[in-house]
């Protein structure tokens, strides 16, 4: 058996070099200037917070009403591939992070929404997790708190290929330690591969500071954890990195006192802003700085040649702020903006510069593909809920075997906070709705959303309809039948914990 097995990997690894041997012939077939592509290759990893798929003005297949100014996130457009349909494996933080950590998808994994404090930690029978569904048809799974160690993360899997790894910034998938989202001393990323870990908030408010010091034009405030990570990409490195600069930036609450650029929007548009507009676009543009000052330090370190820079969100953006159009919904449920993100990767030489790509991806697909360019094999594709995308980057065929799902059995807002939200999900409403425990499928064009409180299904084509707008499941009853078939056999298999019935409403 290990014989095969070992036979199996060294098949993968000749294929992964005729894949890379194709794609140079190819170019060169072509007359484009391509450099051999790096056996190894540094991967630095930009993963922002709450960045909504408008939020870049002229993200390829938004219509943003943006007023950010985002020229560093530009250039990485124009150097790198720009993804239309790239997804988030949730529609909000924890569980995205835990999906993108392992290759496996929030229902696989046990961890379906955010994480909380310990002493948060509830079962299904505690009294006051089953108060929290007080007149609601469903109890919702137990909240999970900490990403299990035995899971095996994409540093981990990087270090047994010889990459030296770091984080900076944001952690999130384990209980937060005295203060909000502080990093766990048993489950933090020093024990999930991670040779590196600078735990900082930066310049977002979450560190205490609200306001920004006085600046003067053309100035932003210093950030730590950017300040950090351009350490990390200074230093010496005996070997290829893996580092994840894990920013705070764009989430609320928003950093206030950024005068002047607030000024610059105030006085360029001939339309009244509220207060809150100004100040989102002016995060926005602070978040793009800090970007800018870690792709500048690869560029002065001599590694930008060298190094695959994947740009993304962590889900959707708040639905009081960020702009999705022309896409429904927003962070926290299952509509195309809360789980449809800007996508970036540049790779100077293999990827075609300003290209655009319409496959459909999923943050899962991260862990599988970083492994494909670091020749590590050792984890079985069965096991995983993504694929690798290696194939996408370097211009050859690819085949989407393994459809996007998703899993989101709970309802949002948390307690009373839900009968106060909006009932009905539209486009940009600026106001948090209501979502109902859920989970989604997409294949091809076909998506399927299924509620599992009243067994409703929509159907929708989002080539013809990103809006989802049109539900076809009544006109289409046996595609959206099949596809929920399809949908629960991969949640079943995925050992997915479901919803119960509240025995108070039946």
């Amino acid at each position: 058996m290990k014989d095969i097995k070992l036979l199996d990997r060294l098949g993968k690894l000749i294929l992964l070099s005729f894949c890379f041997l194709g794609t140079f012939l190819g170019a060169k077939g072509r007359g484009e200037a391509v450099q051999d592509i790096p056996e190894k290759p540094n991967i630095l990893l930009i993963y922002v917070d709450d960045l909504g798929y408008g939020d870049i003005p002229n993200y390829p297949g938004s219509i943003s009403n943006s007023i950010a100014e985002t020229p560093n996130i530009g250039q990485l457009i124009q150097s790198g591939m720009s993804f239309t349909n790239a997804y988030s494996s949730a529609p909000l933080c924890s569980a995205a992070r835990a999906a993108l950590l392992t290759g496996k998808s929030p229902a696989r994994l046990g961890f379906e929404f955010v994480t909380k404090y310990e002493k948060d930690s509830l079962g299904w029978d505690a009294e006051q997790w089953v108060t929290l569904f007080k007149n609601k048809k469903l109890i919702s799974p137990p909240i999970t708190l900490n990403l299990p160690l035995g899971e095996e993360t994409m540093a981990e899997g990087l270090k047994k290929s010889g990459y030296e790894t770091g984080i900076v910034g944001k952690w999130h998938v384990a209980s937060h330690h005295k203060v909000y989202k502080g990093w766990s001393l048993t489950h933090g990323p020093a024990q999930q591969g991670f040779d590196t870990a600078k735990e900082t908030f930066g310049a977002h408010p979450y560190s205490g500071m609200k306001s920004s010091p006085q600046l003067n034009k053309g100035e932003y405030p210093e950030d730590l954890l950017t300040s950090e990570a351009v350490k990390f990409i200074e230093k010496k490195h005996d070997s290829p990195f893996f580092l994840m600069v894990s920013h705070y930036f764009v989430h609320t609450p928003h950093l206030i006192g950024l005068q002047w650029i607030e000024e610059k929007y105030k006085t360029k548009l001939n339309r009244e802003l509220t207060e809150g507009e100004v100040r989102y676009a002016a995060n926005v543009e602070l978040l793009d700085h800090y970007v800018g000052q870690v792709v500048q330090a690869l560029e002065n370190s001599g590694l930008k040649e060298n190094t695959v820079v994947l740009f993304t969100s962590d889900n959707g953006g708040h639905p009081d702020y960020a702009h999705h159009a022309p896409f429904r919904g927003s962070k926290w449920n299952l509509y195309e903006a809360g789980i449809r993100i800007p996508m970036v990767i540049s790779w100077p030489g293999v990827i075609k510069a300003n290209s655009l790509q319409d496959t459909p991806v999923i943050q899962t697909d991260f862990f599988p593909t970083f492994m494909a360019l670091a020749g590590n094999f050792s984890q079985e594709p069965n096991e995983l809920d993504g694929q690798s995308i290696l194939p996408l980057l370097t211009g050859n065929t690819f085949s989407r075997e393994k459809p996007l799902y998703w899993y989101f059995p709970y309802y949002h807002p948390e307690g009373g906070a839900y009968d106060e939200a909006l009932t009905e999900i539209g486009v940009e409403d600026g106001k948090t709705s209501q979502t109902r425990p859920q989970a989604a499928l997409r294949k091809g064009s076909m998506k399927l959303v299924y509620f599992f409180d009243t067994e409703q299904m929509e159907l929708y084509d989002l080539k013809s309809d990103p809006a989802e707008s049109h539900d076809l499941s009544t006109t289409r009853q046996w595609d959206a039948k099949l596809m929920k078939e399809d949908l629960l056999n991969r949640l079943y298999a995925a050992n997915a914990r479901f919803p119960r019935n509240n025995p108070q409403t039946y």
